[in-house]
């Protein structure tokens, strides 16, 4: 089977130059911002993006922590603080929410609170749940209210993505054959990993290749099979954690198969996080944000002789081409994702990185739990197993 002419089975309705131009609304959208204190904190910028843009004005922020309240009520310039978030969505009713906390515990009260006080979009942190069934909760609510949610995976606002798929479509690399993706495998490779940092490769496996069909997985614990007893509560409120050492892979509804391995301390810094694409004609390079974020090489990985091998960037001009776009500034201060959730609320359409694609990154993850606990069997998805499988090992 040629997958080539498959690759973009999953097309998304990329805006992309409208989300990097950024055509400012005339009205005003009231923004409520959500923090912890000692308690994930307000994320990666996810509190100080709507002070970039001329169409948000932050309402409120919310913080349990006393200090942590004054510290944000400074840094954002605002004037109204709360320490109850709950009490600052029903009262001041912000028609967008950002849930910034890095502890991933929180979201489904945050999220839920900010449905039932109606707010019409909500940007939100990631790793985005712990497990399906958070994802199903939250779908719910978002359901009910209306609500358009985005999952804060900076790296598919880039504008070179819908270049590289067309690029790709039209045999930038020959057939496609597989997706290889790593974590940083820094200390907290393994589980945590898998889930703190995979969960990015996976946001980009389903926007590459679509969604998993199925998963077979191992789990390692210093080198024995994880186990029962090696399941811990683990950091930033990720729930049941284990293993030093993973590897999987998925079918993909494209014909692909994707990969993903991680083992603590095996990482380099200066060539983990990310994933190739690998063709019978050549290699792509993703490595998350980094820039150029996207990389070919255009020669047969199976020819390591030759001598002509070398890595060009590709940008949203094209390959071995300038980026004439900004990139920093619009990706990584999260001013696209910012732009485009409110141009998916106005257009009535779901944002680029969207509840479906964050639930999938949950799917993915315990995926690999699923398929550990049931021997390293091929497991079907989505999971009929909606809990954390780690909770039901033997």
């Amino acid at each position: 089977m040629t997958t080539r002419r498959t690759f973009l089975a999953q097309s998304l309705a990329l805006a992309t130059a409208p989300a990097l131009v950024g055509q400012a609304n005339k009205r005003t959208w009231r923004v409520g911002v959500i923090g912890h204190t000692g308690r994930g904190n307000f994320g990666h910028g996810l509190d100080v993006v709507w002070n970039l843009l001329s169409e948000t004005s932050i309402a409120a922020v919310s913080d349990g922590n006393a200090s942590g309240l004054a510290k944000a009520r400074k840094k954002l310039k605002v004037d109204k603080g709360y320490a109850d978030f709950r009490e600052m969505l029903e009262k001041e009713k912000p028609e967008i929410v950002a849930v910034c906390p890095r502890h991933v515990d929180q979201r489904v009260p945050m999220i839920t609170a900010a449905c039932e006080a109606g707010a019409k979009g909500i940007y939100v942190e990631k790793p985005f749940v712990r497990s399906p069934r958070e994802g199903d909760q939250i779908a719910e609510a978002c359901s009910k209210s209306g609500t358009k949610l985005a999952i804060a995976h900076r790296n598919r606002y880039h504008p070179v993505l819908p270049v590289l798929k067309k690029l790709l479509e039209n045999g930038l690399i020959g057939d496609v054959l597989e997706l290889r993706g790593r974590g940083k495998e820094d200390r907290r490779g393994g589980g945590e990993d898998l889930w703190v940092l995979g969960t990015h490769v996976f946001d980009l496996f389903y926007n590459l290749a679509g969604k998993p069909l199925s998963c077979s997985a191992e789990m390692r614990e210093g080198g024995q099979p994880v186990t029962k007893k090696h399941v811990v509560d683990g950091n930033e409120g990720l729930g049941p954690l284990a293993g030093d050492e993973l590897h999987a892979r998925w079918r993909m509804t494209n014909g692909l198969t994707a990969y993903f391995d991680s083992v603590r301390n095996r990482g380099r810094r200066e060539a983990a996080f990310g994933l190739q694409i690998i063709g019978n004609k050549g290699v792509v390079d993703l490595r998350n944000d980094r820039e150029p974020l996207v990389h070919l090489m255009a020669h047969s990985p199976w020819e390591p002789a030759k001598a002509d091998r070398q890595w060009v960037p590709v940008t949203s001009a094209g390959v071995g081409k300038a980026e004439p776009r900004e990139i920093r500034g619009a990706i990584h201060n999260h001013v696209a994702a910012a732009r485009d959730l409110l141009a998916a609320i106005k257009e009535d359409r779901p944002p680029l990185c969207d509840l479906e694609a964050g639930r999938m990154t949950a799917e993915f993850a315990c995926s690999v739990f699923e398929s550990h606990r049931l021997g390293g069997q091929s497991v079907a998805m989505p999971l009929k197993t909606r809990v954390n499988p780690l909770t039901l090992l033997d």
